[in-house]
């Protein structure tokens, strides 16, 4: 009951983890508002939310990178729907390359939806949960944002600087009742690792370990509208984590071969 009739508004939910999120947000009560640049995706998955669940989904089309784009969409969204309770910030991409090979029109366009893309939405909402004293923004980011290894300098420096931002914004935004939470989940099996790893390599190497989408979303609807610092996935890695802030050198010398399994 905590979330329902609540708005929660879903960037990057034309698939993957965050169509997920918005299946198991609707089943929990709020209304899921989709957000991705797949109109038709996004259709079909309003679609087929209402018919099992019964609870419409509006959708709009939306490029994160496009900040224009942001401004509008979330200001016809905040007319429509008068409250925006909860945004999820999943948008997002990442490619492996070892630095030399690194493609830089690639890393501009990284840096523009998996970081200024989420400010620019965080800060589309933001003075409207501010004005309200409530609400609750999620960021999507990676255990890469804590332990960066070979291939993934650029996809680890955006999670990086996401991790930085949702810190510093949580804050802030505690003295006027929001939530701030950052999602960390290893592997994920989605259609991420397409572009990510066209190779097919990494997962192949981590398959085993890979979570399911269903399960991270449960995770991640389990915690809206409460103060969770930090949802971290699988406990392992988040372990591993742990032990790599206390002792950096040490894990790299034992993971080394681990690290390199791109």
């Amino acid at each position: 009951m905590r979330l329902k009739g609540r708005h929660v508004v879903i960037t990057g939910a034309s698939g993957g983890l965050g169509e997920q999120i918005a299946y198991e947000a609707a089943r929990q009560g709020a209304m899921p508002v989709l957000c991705a640049r797949n109109e038709e995706r996004l259709k079909e998955i309003s679609a087929r939310i209402e018919a099992q669940t019964g609870i419409r989904a509006p959708y709009a089309p939306l490029d994160v990178s496009d900040r224009e784009a942001v401004n509008a969409v979330f200001a016809k969204l905040l007319a429509e729907l008068g409250v925006i309770d909860v945004l999820v910030n999943n948008a997002g991409f990442g490619a492996f390359r070892y630095v030399e090979d690194i493609d830089l029109d690639e890393m501009e366009r990284m840096f523009a939806v998996n970081v200024f893309g989420l400010i620019a939405c965080t800060k589309a909402v933001y003075p409207h949960m501010k004005e309200r004293k409530s609400g609750h923004i999620i960021n999507i980011a990676s255990q890469a944002g804590k332990i960066a290894t070979p291939k993934s300098s650029v996809y680890s420096a955006t999670k990086h600087a996401v991790l930085g931002f949702t810190d510093s914004l949580r804050l802030e935004a505690e003295r006027f009742g929001i939530f701030v939470t950052a999602v960390n989940p290893g592997p994920v099996e989605t259609n991420f690792f397409s572009i990510a790893d066209e190779s097919g390599e990494y997962v192949r190497n981590v398959s085993r370990w890979m979570l399911r989408p269903e399960a991270v979303a449960k995770r991640v609807v389990a915690a809206m509208m409460t103060p969770a610092r930090e949802v971290n996935m699988p406990r392992w890695m988040d372990l591993g984590g742990r032990l790599y802030r206390l002792a950096p050198s040490l894990i790299e010398k034992v993971g080394k071969r681990a690290f390199f399994q791109k």
